[in-house]
């Protein structure tokens, strides 16, 4: 394949101390309720990420049939999922809160609080004047939810969400970073380039000082099999300006508490490896061929922002449609810019929708 494909957002990767119970609390809130796969096995490829030792792991991949990007609900069995041992505050390297899509903003407050959500202020407005909130789960991770774009359906969910939308990743240098996030991951639109103290962080930790923001967005509609799910994101880096940051995920593994990747669906990853290495940002880790998980597989593949977050790759080429009757579809037989059909798409949650 003689070109590179990002499809979009395929999920954002969240270790926590327990799969099952986060995940009743992303159904209920989020409307998550698909399961595409569930897998249990050892991770000898990431070992460079799990101080140099196989680690065993249970995942769970989750998706919304409204659209957006899935879950990677991700939890170690062969050691402790740890925490950090520092209170983690907004500038802190890495990704700092997911993105959620949201039919209506006002609507989705309004579940959250009443389901018990511990919302982080009210409805507010961003430098383009969308609206927009942010909720903290039980383990302490932030998500952003914001209004949506781009829906594969209304499934009329209670809390109005789908699913990823993008990311908000703090760094050290904002003008580095685009060479990533702009340039190699084709986020090519700046929406806005602001820098002030922000009424909307106001109730995040550290979040009344002074920041530098741009959020990117793409301007071409994506392409590839699962663009209609995943549909258009934005990614909002952000810059401390009156601190000194720290790593989220100092002195801790990939797979330990919180956002441990934000992973993209490609297709020509050989293509998209050359385009890392030429930008700087070359794999750190690479399947090389169809790593199978379970129900589904792929190649995958890592690299890292100039500030160590990692960004994962998915070229996937099998998948489960319809698990019940057997339906696997192989996507090396499609051509890869050719999106599957909305039916198709929606065909994966019988009988993989659980309830809340």
């Amino acid at each position: 394949m003689s070109e590179k494909i990002i499809s979009g957002i395929q999920q954002m990767g969240i270790g926590v101390p327990n799969v099952q119970e986060i995940w009743k609390w992303y159904r209920k809130m989020f409307g998550m309720d698909v399961r595409i796969f569930e897998d249990a096995a050892e991770a000898p490829l990431m070992i460079k990420y799990t101080g140099g030792e196989v680690h065993k792991r249970t995942a769970t991949l989750a998706i919304s049939m409204d659209g957006g990007g899935g879950f990677e609900i991700w939890q170690f069995t062969s050691r402790p999922t740890n925490k950090a041992t520092f209170d983690i505050q907004l500038g802190d390297y890495g990704t700092y809160a997911c993105r959620i899509k949201s039919h209506h903003v006002e609507d989705s407050y309004q579940h959250i609080k009443k389901e018990g959500g511990e919302l982080l202020g009210g409805i507010k407005t961003t430098p383009s004047g969308e609206k927009h909130f942010f909720v903290k789960d039980p383990n302490g991770n932030i998500f952003n939810v914001v209004e949506g774009k781009g829906w594969l359906s209304d499934t009329k969910h209670p809390s109005r969400c789908g699913g990823v939308a993008g990311a908000l990743i703090a760094v050290n240098d904002i003008d580095k970073s685009l060479k990533l996030y702009k340039d190699v991951l084709e986020y090519d639109t700046i929406e806005y380039d602001v820098t002030d103290k922000f009424d909307c962080f106001a109730e995040l930790p550290a979040g009344k000082q002074k920041y530098r923001r741009v959020l990117l967005s793409h301007k071409q509609e994506r392409e590839g099999p699962f663009s209609n799910l995943f549909g258009p994101t934005q990614i909002e880096l952000v810059q401390a300006l009156e601190r000194k940051p720290v790593k989220i995920f100092k002195d801790r593994y990939w797979g330990d508490w919180g956002f441990i990747h934000l992973c993209f669906d490609v297709q020509g990853m050989e293509v998209l490896k050359k385009d890392c290495e030429r930008a700087g940002f070359s794999f750190t880790v690479d399947s090389g061929d169809t790593f199978d998980m379970g129900e589904a597989g792929g190649r995958f593949a890592y690299i890292e922002d100039p500030d160590g977050n990692l960004i994962e790759f998915v070229e996937t080429h099998r998948v489960p449609i319809m698990k019940k009757w057997g339906w696997y579809l192989n996507l090396k037989k499609r051509k890869p810019s050719k999106r599957l059909p909305n039916w198709m798409l929606k065909a994966m949650s019988i009988g993989n929708r659980v309830k809340p």
